[in-house]
């Protein structure tokens, strides 16, 4: 049986990120997966991001994040969540985020510092990071995620790849999206 430091599973992340990988078989051949779904994925990149700001801007409750100013954003902010439109400078500032985020999955190379990107979506979430007033709660997070796993999985799924990795993606992508939940839910405990 093999030993875990549990402690060190809340104080050190690549030690984190090294056991959720492994306890779930995320590896190689998933990475491989992934990178080689890329010159499929990324030309949907912006089509997805739409899909995401869609959903969000359906309900007030996963709306009403985006009129606090976000960190690194130098322009006007929304008046409040009704004048709010997807067009606003602001929002397209964060559909470009979104965008090199989805890319980021299928082109960088899984190391250190791309593990703490991984960590660092879920903290930019919370006051702990970019803008104090930036504060969504983790069930909008939760339904955000869930909503990016089924519209990666029905992309997939439509990219007509043969069926062996057509598999091979989409458990490579389920793999990943579970760890970046675990990055983004860490936050979200008490200190």
């Amino acid at each position: 049986m093999q030993r875990i430091d549990e402690k060190r599973l809340e104080t050190d992340l690549g030690y984190r990120f090294g056991y959720l990988a492994e306890f779930m078989g995320f590896g190689a051949g998933d990475i491989a997966a992934i990178h080689e779904a890329a010159p499929h994925l990324a030309p949907l990149v912006p089509g997805l991001v739409d899909a995401v700001y869609d959903k969000l801007f359906h309900y007030d409750a996963t709306k009403r994040h985006f009129v606090p100013r976000q960190s690194g954003y130098e322009g006007t902010v929304p008046e409040n969540v009704e004048s709010l439109s997807q067009q606003h400078e602001m929002i397209e500032f964060r559909k470009q985020h979104l965008g090199r985020y989805l890319t980021s999955l299928v082109t960088r190379t899984y190391d250190d510092k791309m593990v703490a990107y991984l960590d660092f979506v879920g903290k930019i979430h919370t006051p702990k990071a970019g803008s104090r007033d930036l504060d969504v709660p983790l069930v909008q997070m939760n339904a955000l995620m869930g909503f990016v796993s089924d519209a990666l999985t029905a992309t997939i799924l439509n990219l007509g790849l043969p069926r062996d990795a057509e598999v091979r993606t989409l458990r490579a992508f389920n793999k990943l999206l579970w760890i970046q939940n675990d990055l983004i839910t860490r936050h979200y405990q008490a200190a």
